[in-house]
């Protein structure tokens, strides 16, 4: 079957003309040309435009030229410049000119004459009209769905003549949910208890049976079929224990941070230690707990305006201060607070509605309708903010906010509800004191005046009399006492005192001087005292974090002439690009506001934006696949409808991420077996059409984390501040400079080399060679979409990075003390606790020789297995023949380097 469009094209070619073969679609079809080829000499930037000719518009490609030509005449192909100028032979006249070296190929002029007889018809930018809920396709029953994602791709898996593959085997599907919803492997134990709810096993019938249908014809492959329910049930129980794991919010936050661009260090110069941390922790908190995506948006842009601000949201806004900032000497104040604010931009942009908008930094867009001035509108909401262009080398740079941890939170708490008791029991004492100073009889006689001796002696004694106590500290510097009664002696005169300043002083010397009183107060005094320096205590110790705070008094924003820091042009106020819906009307808008309406219903691109960031997770690849370019540079999706149905929807369900994963992973589309036949993986590489299961390989912190879980190394305590793992010596010290707190890398000990990736310190100027070979971001700019590449480094940091020989060690300990007596039974193990399946029969008879031949070395050069399982700082199980640890290291080692180890299939 031809597919329509290329038969189109194949007629214009011929010079026929397509007769009931349907209209070109612009925004698929055309626009792509127009961008590629045109737009950047005739498109929004007026300053670069050549000619005077607009051909993203309809009005400027229908209009007249001064020479009387129309680029574009709708249903007249003759009569359109852009025609004749394509086909040029004089290179003068030729259109791309071919300094560019841009040309068009014979289809695509085929495409552009189609276009144009059809009455060259503009649409909109696809992803600038705000998403319709398309309506669910009807499938017939012999193609099983068990959503409505599975209705939309499975219905155009029926249009190009393929159906989708069966289900992947419950060992498979089990290993893969429980990689995608937390980034780690199931247990051995999770995975026997999963079977035992499927009611069946991994039988070598059923991997046949997957194998026979990866050998069959793409256009014959049978539609999946539905598993059992007791299937069905144990997968989605599953499914639900996945997702209130507190290693779900881990596995969110981890993609999460790589678009905040988060790092431990200030990224420039220096590049010395930061306080974000809490931010972190703050992300993985709020996935955990579902924080609608809305509020997530909100809190991240202006929780430090929301109304009465929570110290969780305030610590939110560290996602505007993640980015990369200097202290360098020489530095220019002015050219980096207009740098930090372009980047601001540029990000939150990027971030939320998938738009370079940088490129609108220096001139308009060429190719989207975001003009310089609109982009520095934009700026604007940034450009006030209130931490400095010099970040001092600091861990803290100013403003910050504490985050108390939830023990310092419930013990704050606590203290708080305490305090007040004990103030008020000696409140109530005080009141029942009353005190005569006997000091006072001194004062309007003299001494030899004094009737009563006693009471003379007592008013000269400062244990006695409150007066006496006072007269050789008034106007004095008193530093034992507490600031506020040394303050009130030392600047206020006894004249000059207000009643509630003398009830201070009374007070004090009651609770703490006063010989009569003290014994009965002073315990109570204690107490708060007590709870005062505890309290003081835990405040110290809150973790500090960057946040983001405005200037009292605004700066003014400028056009920066071909963005140059030092070149203001016309004065702009804040505001958003026309082409998108407006603001909520305000006097003066804020970062609140912008916040508020990139989640507002009437928004196209923030929902959509997400929703396909999400699926790219979940899928290996967006369903736009240009997850941070939904202009028209980019790709267009590959299932419009479905990006707009589940951008719908996610708003519709109160922005609810769990949900949205849920929809996700129990889809028969991603529960399919990824074992496609030869001629699927031609015909579609990248499995754009979803006509398999998602395949890919895992990202380094699954990589390492992986390792760890299945040796049973893996620390498991979440949150605080980075931790420092084991890495190659040599790697910060190059890029060190003096002075730098960071110009040393000190490794960590015991249980903090097992921590999860998600809380390695990162460090922006020399990422982790573990981490940078399997290609995570240095985190020194936000990143959308992480590569993925196939590099000898990485094979050979799986077979030689100490981690991973010390995971094959301590995995080998578990083999020899819980996989069983004989070989066989240790290789099942070993395959069952990283793989989730057993092995094969070949597979154990491979493993088994190797396994033999490894052990008659060992047993021959002892000393070689004695030094070879004393890698990395855990010691080795005593009590075990080292020889055996040794060769069983060799074959764990072996199972952590397998493609499918590394893979997510």
């Amino acid at each position: 079957m031809i597919p329509t469009r290329l038969l189109l094209t194949l007629l214009a070619l011929a010079g026929l003309a397509p007769v009931g073969l349907g209209a070109v679609a612009f925004n698929r079809e055309v626009r792509p040309i127009l961008s590629d080829k045109c737009f950047a000499c005739h498109g929004l930037d007026a300053k670069k435009r050549k000619a005077e000719l607009r051909l993203d518009t309809p009005e400027g490609a229908y209009g007249k030229a001064e020479s009387g030509a129309v680029a574009i005449k709708p249903g007249d192909v003759k009569g359109s410049e852009l025609w004749a100028r394509i086909n040029a032979e004089d290179k003068d006249e030729l259109m791309p000119p071919p300094k560019t070296h841009k040309t068009l190929s014979a289809a695509e002029k085929a495409t552009l004459r189609l276009w144009i007889e059809e009455g060259a018809k503009y649409q909109r930018h696809w992803s600038f009209e705000p998403p319709v809920k398309a309506v669910v396709p009807a499938l017939p029953p012999e193609i099983a769905v068990r959503n409505p994602v599975d209705a939309f791709l499975f219905d155009r898996l029926k249009r190009e003549g393929l159906a989708p593959l069966p289900e992947a085997d419950q060992p498979t599907l089990i290993r893969r949910v429980t990689f995608a919803l937390t980034g780690l492997p199931p247990t051995v134990e999770e995975v026997a208890a999963f079977l035992q709810e499927c009611g069946d096993g991994p039988t070598e019938g059923k991997r046949e049976r997957e194998k026979e249908s990866a050998s069959l014809s793409p256009s014959l492959n049978p539609s999946v079929s539905p598993s059992s329910s007791k299937t069905d049930q144990a997968y989605e129980r599953a499914v639900d224990r996945l997702l209130a794991s507190p290693r779900y919010g881990e596995q969110m936050a981890r993609h999460w941070l790589d678009v905040a661009r988060y790092g431990d260090t200030h990224g420039l110069h220096l590049d010395n230690e930061r306080s974000m941390w809490p931010y972190r922790d703050w992300v993985v908190g709020a996935f955990n707990r579902n924080l609608r995506f809305d509020e997530f948006t909100i809190e991240q842009l202006a929780g430090d305006l929301l109304p009465n601000a929570t110290p969780e949201q305030i610590i939110a806004t560290g996602f505007n201060r993640c980015n990369v900032t200097t202290g360098e000497g020489g530095a220019i104040n002015e050219e980096w607070i207009y740098r930090y604010a372009v980047e601001r931009t540029a990000t939150t942009a990027q971030t939320w509605m998938g738009l370079t908008a940088a490129c609108a930094q220096c001139h308009d867009h060429k190719f989207d309708p975001i003009s310089q001035k609109e982009f520095y509108q934009l700026y604007a909401f940034f450009h006030s903010a209130a931490d400095p262009a010099m970040d001092g080398n600091k861990l803290l740079t100013a403003p910050t906010a504490k985050m108390p941890t939830p023990e310092q939170s419930k013990r704050l708490a606590e203290i708080d509800a305490r305090r007040p008791e004990w103030e008020k029991r000696l409140a109530a004492e005080l009141a029942r004191i009353t005190y005569d100073d006997p000091g006072a009889v001194l004062l309007p006689v003299s001494a030899d005046e004094v009737a009563n001796k006693a009471a003379e002696d007592a008013g000269r004694d400062p244990a006695k009399s409150l007066l006496a106590w006072l007269a050789p500290r008034e106007g004095k510097d008193h530093k034992g006492l507490p600031s506020e009664i040394n303050n009130l002696l030392k600047s206020v005169p006894a004249a000059k005192r207000t009643p509630d300043q003398q009830r201070q002083l009374r007070e004090h010397y009651l609770t703490t001087e006063c010989a009569a009183t003290k014994p009965v107060l002073s315990p109570l005094v204690a107490e708060i005292e007590k709870l005062k320096k505890e309290r003081a205590d835990l405040d110290k110790a809150a973790p500090v974090s960057f946040v983001m705070r405005d200037l009292d008094k605004p700066r003014e924003s400028f056009v920066m002439l071909r963005g140059a820091y030092d070149r203001p042009g016309d004065k702009v106020a804040r505001a958003v690009p026309a082409a998108f819906p407006p603001l909520a009307k305000t006097e003066t808008p804020n970062r609140l506001d912008l916040a508020r309406w990139l989640v507002a219903d009437e928004h196209p691109l923030t929902a959509r934006v997400t929703v396909n960031r999400f699926w790219q997770q979940f899928f290996g690849v967006g369903l736009v696949k240009t997850s941070g370019d939904f202009g028209s540079q980019g790709q267009p999706p590959s299932h419009p409808e479905l990006l707009d149905w589940l951008a719908v929807t996610f708003r519709e369900s109160g922005w609810d991420g769990k949900k949205l994963a849920r929809l996700f992973v129990t889809s028969a589309a991603f529960r399919q077996s990824s074992a496609a036949p030869a001629e699927l993986w031609q015909r579609d590489p990248e499995n754009r059409l979803y006509a398999r299961g998602p395949r890919f390989r895992l990202d380094a912190e699954e990589v390492r984390d992986n390792a760890l879980a299945v040796s049973g190394l893996l620390d498991l305590t979440m949150g605080g501040k980075g931790v420092k793992p084991y890495q190659p010596p040599n790697i910060w010290e190059p890029v060190g400079f003096v002075g730098s707190n960071t110009a040393n890398y000190k490794q960590d000990t015991g249980s903090a080399l097992y921590r999860r990736s998600l809380y390695t310190f990162i460090k922006r100027t020399a990422p982790a060679p573990a981490m940078a070979n399997f290609d995570a971001p240095s985190r020194e700019q936000s990143c959308l979409v992480r590569e993925r590449s196939n590099t000898p480094m990485q094979a050979l940091q799986l077979m030689n990075d100490v981690q991973q020989i010390e995971a094959a060690r301590v995995l080998a300990e578990r083999l020899i003390t819980e996989g069983g007596a004989t070989p066989e039974d240790r290789i099942a193990f070993a395959y069952r606790t990283v793989l989730a399946r057993p092995p094969a029969p070949e597979e154990t008879a491979i493993v088994r020789a190797a396994y033999e031949r490894h052990l008659a070395t060992y047993q021959q050069v002892p000393d070689a297995a004695a030094k070879f399982i004393r890698q990395g700082e855990s010691k080795p199980k005593a009590g075990l023949p080292e020889p055996e640890v040794a060769a069983w290291m060799l074959v764990a080692n072996l199972l952590l380097n397998l493609d499918e180890t590394v893979t997510r299939n």
